[in-house]
């Protein structure tokens, strides 16, 4: 079937998306890739100069997506609000849909890590960087204002990411069939447990603290 240029090469970055999840970048040859999709070598490479380039446009199309913009923008309005349990449940709440919608970018990205695969490192940091940015001197304010617990906050940042994604690994990459939680309710009991660590104590009264 002929396709236009745009459709085949979407078509390419999903076959390319599925192999590489399955046997990584360095397990997976172009001809490989041409043979799943249906082609010859020379259409990939009329596409893609090289398996890199390919493998780079699989992973900016991941990162650049709509829906990735999408949450970060939420995570910028709660952030302005000063929702402090908004702002929690904003990267939790990403982390288990990425990879509910996404396993095999997921599993991709496991590959890349094992691999020590510069592309896929450098882009995730490029991508990361910002984000955590973001957190650190939200919650260094947060802490100043008093709102919440003094911590580093990269330690609670790593607390929270931590959770989310050892559950959706299990759930979305692993398969696990143990796992006893929906999305829903994990959202709302990691949610609800990072506020706990991280909520500054109410103030109290001046006549609680007479009694006391």
């Amino acid at each position: 079937m002929r396709l236009s240029a745009g459709k085949r090469r979407e078509q390419l970055i999903q076959v390319a998306v599925d192999l590489f999840s399955r046997k990584g970048f360095k397990g997976t040859t172009t001809r490989e890739i041409a043979a799943a999709a249906g082609v010859t070598e020379a259409i990939i490479f009329r596409h893609f100069a090289t398996k890199e380039q390919l493998y780079t446009a699989i992973i900016d199309r991941r990162l650049n997506a709509p829906d990735a913009a999408g949450w970060i923008a939420g995570l910028r309005a709660a952030m302005d609000r000063d929702d402090d349990e908004a702002v929690v449940r904003q990267l939790i709440n990403a982390i288990i849909s990425a990879h509910r919608n996404d396993p095999k970018f997921e599993r991709l990205m496991l590959y890349a890590a094992l691999e020590g695969n510069e592309i896929a490192i450098r882009h995730l940091h490029q991508i990361t960087a910002s984000i955590v940015d973001l957190y650190r001197k939200y919650f260094l304010r947060r802490q100043k204002e008093g709102h919440l617990r003094p911590c580093l906050p990269d330690v609670a940042l790593t607390a929270i990411v931590g959770m989310a994604q050892h559950y959706a690994l299990g759930k979305y990459v692993h398969g696990l069939k143990e796992q006893c939680l929906s999305d829903e309710q994990a959202l709302e009991s990691f949610t609800r447990i990072a506020m706990t660590g991280l909520s500054a104590p109410a103030p109290r009264s001046r006549s609680a603290a007479k009694k006391k």
